[in-house]
C-alpha cells in the first residue's frame, strides 16, 4: 500500500505541538502604518488551531 501525501500548503503553515498545532496569525504582511505597536506585537506569536479544526489538519498531515 502506497504512502499517503501531506498536503505541502498546510505543511508550510502549521506546526505539531504536545497538544495540537499552532499557526501564524494574519494581518501581519501589510498595511501596518494604521495598526498599533500593541496590536502589531500580540499577532507575531503563534496561536493554537481550534479544537474544531484539529481533525482536518491531522487528516492533511498525516505524518507530522
Amino acid at each position: 500500500m502506497s504512502k499517503i501525501k501531506s498536503h505541502s500548503g498546510a505543511a508550510k503553515r502549521f506546526k505539531r505541538t504536545a497538544n495540537g498545532f499552532k499557526h501564524k496569525q494574519s494581518h501581519t504582511s501589510h498595511i501596518l502604518t494604521k495598526k498599533s505597536t500593541k496590536r502589531k506585537r500580540h499577532l507575531r506569536s503563534m496561536n493554537q488551531i481550534a479544537q474544531s479544526d484539529k481533525a482536518l489538519i491531522v487528516r492533511m498531515l498525516p505524518y507530522i
